[in-house]
């Protein structure tokens, strides 16, 4: 069943996925029309998860769930998953490739492989503050806190 983002508790757990490129403002309009039936739909052994999603910076998709209502199960995890694959397949793009770093150069959104990141950290093109957006949070929680910091303040700090 789909709430809105800002219902769902701190606790919820989210998944986020990184676009190797910007969406269009149309193709934003057709993955939100297209997530919002998903989670409409979504479910964990028969049960309708209470969950919802955000789109970030037309590059990312963010998808979270109550799991005080009902749990994400492997299937409905699965499920999710088979979703986002549809997405990469539909607008040729990578969102599962966790390989790479996506960080703000400015106002502009920067994606680059990891090795390229670690680069521009030897040649100081980045720095410790160089805001990074970190995808490992667990939680909304987590995510209202800890997903856009400097980069020396997530797991990226080990290339300075």
């Amino acid at each position: 069943m789909y709430v809105p983002f800002d219902t769902l508790p701190e606790e919820s757990r989210i998944w986020i996925y990184q676009s190797n490129r910007k969406f269009s403002d149309e193709e934003i309009a057709e993955i939100e029309s297209a997530l919002k039936h998903f989670l409409e739909n979504w479910e964990a052994h028969g049960a309708g998860l209470e969950a919802s999603y955000q789109i970030k910076y037309n590059r990312f998709i963010i998808i979270a769930v109550n799991q005080d209502t009902q749990a994400a199960t492997g299937c409905s995890i699965d499920a999710s998953v088979q979703f986002i694959q549809s997405i990469e397949q539909k607008y040729g793009v990578d969102l599962l490739d966790k390989m790479n770093v996506t960080f703000k150069n400015g106002e502009h959104i920067a994606y680059k492989p990891l090795i390229d990141f670690k680069k521009m950290a030897k040649e100081k093109s980045v720095s410790a503050n160089t805001i990074v957006f970190n995808n490992l949070v667990n939680t909304v929680g987590e995510w209202e806190e800890y997903w856009e910091v400097p980069a020396g303040e997530s797991w990226h700090s080990r290339f300075f």
